[in-house]
């Protein structure tokens, strides 16, 4: 199959700028894959030795673990979760952009629409607007049926639950729910969403879009990994996954070119770091590995040295209302870059300036908070012990052959029995 290619000098040159205050001169090292480990190979993934699913953050020998062992207490209620969640995907809706209830400013309602998440009616207005922020504080309109976040975190969701169920089971109805899924959502003309995000995360009465809301499409990251994992199924025609790549690549080129999306590359807190994880990872799926490189390479210098300090502590995070689940966040993308920069050559897990900013000095100041979320020194409005620090620390602990970031996941594998993470990462043991 011949894929997308919309590489261009522009294009390059807009991923390769850099980000944030000027970066020391430290590079990020190249990769070299441990003997015997599959390795991921560009836009190619990790087929080859996958059996021709092309993902990029789910290593075949980590999944074939837990299909090996699904069964074993320690998996068998992720196991559970995810076909009751395909399960219900399979008898459930698909999800379109345009059955939302507003319509955005520019009168398509194929482009995606969303209200920022801790902004809220003003009480001192009769119309509530303009609205104001409360950080930390999630506003419930945001997921009603007058927008698409919701939708797009449903259809998202199900793709994941269906794509994996395929894989556990060899059941093919999964497959073919997702292939009708992402058929609606990004393809067929009647209901596809278009491939921007001019208008999320607005803020009633005062704008209509704002540069956060490139945040809203993380959600996708699961979606370009089920696609690969549908791969053997042929749910998937080859025009479809020639449309999905250019979907994908258009998007790309819409977050590297757009003033919106060229903002949101400028943040300086995690913002910018979940920009480089979706440009990467989009960009390796659309056939774009030169897009990827230099998203990987940049983030080390641009990314990690400017916003982590010498002693680990990320400050732009610390300081919200929710200090510890910001830095976790912030580091999970940092972590999927480094989980992607692998597969073109590039070890941003080791990154480090001379004077100590790197990935593990970070993840080593919240470590020490795995099961007692309420000891961080920093305000947290909801302490507690979080899938996404579960999904940290699992894979920190992969990335550095560290046993002791085994034991800090292994406090929070109990309280996260039935997540995703453990049918997708399998337990470090030396």
């Amino acid at each position: 199959m011949k894929r997308v290619s919309i590489s261009c000098l522009a294009l390059l040159t807009a991923f390769a700028a850099g980000a944030g205050q000027a970066a020391p001169p430290a590079a990020v090292p190249a990769y070299a894959p441990p003997a015997g480990a599959p390795v991921c190979q560009g836009a190619d993934g990790y087929a080859a030795a996958f059996g021709g699913r092309r993902t990029f953050r789910w290593r075949p020998d980590w999944l074939a673990s837990v299909k090996a062992r699904r069964g074993d207490p320690s998996v068998a209620p992720a196991y559970r979760a995810i076909l009751a969640r395909a399960d219900a995907a399979l008898a459930g809706p698909t999800y379109t952009v345009v059955d939302k209830l507003k319509t955005p400013p520019s009168g398509d309602k194929h482009d995606y629409m969303s209200i920022g998440p801790y902004w809220w009616p003003d009480p001192a207005k009769p119309d509530g607007l303009p609205y104001l922020r409360r950080d930390g504080k999630i506003n419930p309109e945001r997921d009603t049926n007058a927008f698409d976040t919701s939708d797009l975190d449903a259809m998202s969701g199900g793709v994941e639950a269906l794509a994996l169920a395929y894989y556990f089971t060899d059941d093919a109805r999964y497959a073919a729910k997702a292939a009708e899924l992402l058929k609606v959502w990004f393809l067929d003309p009647a209901t596809r969403m278009n491939p921007n995000a001019n208008f999320a995360q607005g803020v009633p009465g005062s704008t209509p879009g704002r540069a956060e809301g490139v945040l809203d499409t993380f959600r996708l990251l699961r979606v370009v990994e089920s696609i690969g994992l549908l791969a053997p199924s042929k749910a998937i025609s080859d025009a479809d996954q020639q449309g999905l790549e250019k979907w994908f690549g258009d998007y790309v080129t819409w977050m590297a070119t757009s003033p919106t999306g060229r903002e949101e590359k400028a943040a300086a807190n995690n913002h910018g770091l979940w920009w480089d994880y979706q440009a990467a990872a989009f960009g390796l799926f659309a056939g774009l590995d030169d897009v990827a490189r230099a998203v990987a390479a940049k983030a080390g210098p641009a990314r990690i040295a400017t916003q982590v300090e010498p002693d680990g502590k990320m400050p732009l995070e610390l300081k919200r209302t929710r200090a510890l689940h910001y830095t976790v966040f912030a580091l999970q993308a940092a972590a999927g870059v480094a989980e992607l920069g692998r597969c073109v050559g590039l070890d941003l897990w080791r990154y480090q300036t001379a004077d100590g900013r790197g990935l593990r000095a970070a993840i080593d100041v919240v470590a020490p908070y795995a099961g007692r979320e309420k000891d961080f020194p920093y305000p947290e409005l909801r302490p507690e012990a979080t899938e996404e620090t579960f999904e940290l620390l699992s894979l920190a602990a992969w990335a550095y052959g560290d046993a002791g970031l085994a034991a800090k996941a292994a406090i929070l594998a109990p309280g996260n029995a039935a997540s995703d993470v453990n049918l997708v990462i399998a337990p470090y043991r030396p």
